[in-house]
């Protein structure tokens, strides 16, 4: 890889040394170069309307070639922007922006002029010339505690997170990487797409993720190297046949699962333990076939990174520090400009609980206390319990959750009331996105409240008496 210590520039470069290299959806493909042209002709059209090196902008849409395409063009402005979920409601993407004070914002409609654009050439573009540790990105947190934060990246964050990466997945140019999951995300776009163009492998990717084309776009596309997390692995072990994916030559993936590769015949696998803030991924272990693979080995965060520092506290609560700079996020994007979020001594607490086993080995045990996953996606709890609050017949409420089907939870919405108002419940809800709302409510007699702040200890609503179960 690249020691040019600039994204930007890194991508560019890669277009002159590989420029057969291949970029965007399974079934909208582009060279580099041609990615490169394009992009650069869409910077030069924001430039002219007035975005700037360091203006903020927001990209919410979903992934496509287009978006690939849009987000170069801001890296080639030098403006750092923030990759955005498009299918939170407006209200709570008002809300997540303030703070940011975007510039501009591209959807759905200004991304799909990527193209029109006529291409052009990088040199001379602001972008080029940023400095390692210039804001390049944003990317949201789950919303779990409060409106997801947007957390700082930059360039000198995805160079680190890019060559940890392809050094456990032993990437080579000869690699194709599918990364089939929303480009909004740490896992696909750092671990998938930014790795892949910067160790100068074929980096695609997917409009939306199918498990009856998954396994068609795996062979007819030629892919050796996968990228996926917890949910799309589940579904596909319940939803495609061994018979589907024979003849694969993938070779190597990230999220090691023994079901997974015992199933599909996937010889080796990347685990790891990491978020956003914890500089995409901190620690990695990779596994092969002949390892004695345990059933947890997707909890098996593995070594830290050379450039991580971690611990465990007394609760074993999982501590990260940089010993360089740039290794972990910049902070949580403020009204008031960038919180690091670190203590005194420069420590950023994860939220979550870990076991060391070894000096330096680390194995995950639960994401923060109060968090709801659902296909993928973390529910952000204080939006959709302010969304039901106004209901008529509610005395108290909160979210919580149940084990769902797969790896997915259920969300539950637990509530005390003389009678679940079913109707008015469901209209309150019937605007937010699917994975938000909750499928069914628990009628109880009180909620667990803290006695000093009153506020919801949800981990005790499992063991709370339900008066009454009634589907939503």
């Amino acid at each position: 890889m690249s020691d040019v210590r600039n994204l930007a520039r890194s991508i560019v470069d890669q277009a002159e040394a590989r420029p057969g290299l291949r970029v965007g959806t399974v079934d909208d493909q582009l060279l580099l170069p041609e990615l490169v042209a394009l992009a650069s002709g869409r910077a030069r059209s924001l430039m002219d309307d007035g975005v700037r090196p360091g203006d903020r902008v927001a990209l919410v849409d979903s992934s496509s070639t287009d978006y690939v395409v849009t987000w170069l063009a801001c890296l080639l402005v030098g403006a750092p922007v923030a990759l955005v979920n498009p299918t939170y409601p407006h209200d709570l993407l008002a809300t997540m922006l303030e703070p940011l004070s975007p510039m501009l914002v591209l959807g759905p409609d200004e991304v799909a002029r990527a193209r029109t654009s006529r291409p052009g050439d990088a040199d001379g573009l602001p972008g080029l010339d940023r400095d390692a540790f210039d804001e390049v990105s944003f990317m949201h947190t789950s919303g779990t505690t409060g409106p997801p934060k947007f957390c700082v990246q930059t360039h000198e964050y995805f160079l680190r997170l890019a060559r940890a990466m392809s050094s456990a997945l032993d990437l080579t140019p000869e690699d194709r990487v599918l990364a089939p999951l929303p480009l909004f995300h740490i896992n696909p776009m750092g671990y998938g797409m930014i790795t892949s163009l910067l160790t100068g492998a074929d980096a695609l990717t997917v409009s939306r993720f199918s498990a009856g084309g998954f396994w068609p776009a795996v062979l007819e596309q030629d892919v050796t190297v996968l990228v996926l997390h917890a949910p799309p692995v589940e579904i596909l072990k319940r939803a495609a046949t061994p018979q589907q994916a024979a003849g694969h030559r993938v070779r190597t993936m990230f999220y090691a699962d023994r079901g997974f590769l015992d199933r599909f015949g996937v010889p080796a696998a990347v685990s790891g333990y990491g978020s956003t803030e914890a500089g995409g991924v901190s620690h990695l272990r990779r596994w092969v076939a002949t390892d004695d693979i345990p059933a947890d080995a997707s909890r098996h965060g593995g070594p830290g990174r050379g450039d991580v520092e971690w611990r465990l506290d007394d609760d074993g609560m999982i501590f990260v520090r940089e010993r360089a700079p740039g290794a972990l996020f910049g902070g949580y994007v403020r009204a008031d400009g960038v919180d690091p979020a670190r203590d005194a001594d420069g420590w950023f607490d994860t939220g979550d609980v870990g076991r060391a086993d070894g000096d330096d080995y680390l194995v995950f045990l639960e994401r923060g206390a109060e968090s709801i996953r659902v296909k993928g996606e973390f529910v952000p709890i204080p939006f959709v319990e302010s969304a039901v609050s106004s209901v008529d017949g509610l005395r108290d409420l909160a979210l919580w959750k149940r084990p769902g089907a797969l790896v997915d939870d259920d969300v539950v919405l637990y509530v005390v009331a003389d009678a679940v108002p079913v109707g008015r419940l469901r209209a309150a809800v019937a605007d937010l996105p699917a994975f938000m709302r909750p499928v069914v409510v628990a009628r109880v007699e009180s909620l667990p409240r803290d006695a000093a702040a009153g506020k919801v200890q949800r981990r005790l609503l499992d063991d709370v008496p339900v008066i009454e179960w009634v589907e939503l």
